[in-house]
């Protein structure tokens, strides 16, 4: 049996592809837009696309367990 936790190098780039792809549909979305907008004035300047996801997808996550 193999361990979940190890990842071979295939796998590590496939997963990071993946992510990027996520990324990129994910910031063209709609809802990330109007999330986006909603957010201008409490997100830092300098925070990266990449958290603005990140928090997106927590909050909208947390919604829809609420």
């Amino acid at each position: 049996m193999t361990s979940s936790s190890s990842t071979s190098p295939v796998h590590a780039t496939q997963d990071a592809a993946l992510w990027q792809s996520l990324k990129s549909a994910i910031a063209n979305s709609s809802g990330f837009q109007s999330w986006k907008a909603e957010q201008s004035s409490s997100l830092e300047s300098d925070t990266s696309v990449e958290e603005m996801i990140r928090l997106y997808l927590r909050e909208t996550l947390e919604t829809l367990a609420y």
